[in-house]
């Protein structure tokens, strides 16, 4: 099965967050209400700048990920 790079979580019991499900490596849950993260597996990285970059661009990518499906739904 192939799965996309983003998928989006939702769940009643947090009903003001909005989680981006990254699938691919480093798979993590992005909520975006506040950009926490957490990791589903073991980041190894030496640089911690390298880190913080890919965080930040992982974070970024899923909000254009999310405008761009509710842009969606909302035409449809």
């Amino acid at each position: 099965m192939t799965l996309p790079k983003f998928l989006i979580g939702d769940n009643t019991d947090f009903p003001e967050d909005i989680f981006i499900i990254h699938t691919e490596y480093p798979m993590c849950i992005i909520n975006l209400r506040d950009d926490e993260v957490e990791w589903l597996e073991d980041v190894q990285s030496n640089n911690e700048t390298e880190l913080t970059n890919e965080v930040n661009t992982l974070i970024e990518d899923a909000s254009l990920f999310y405008d761009r499906e509710m842009e969606r739904f909302e035409k449809e």
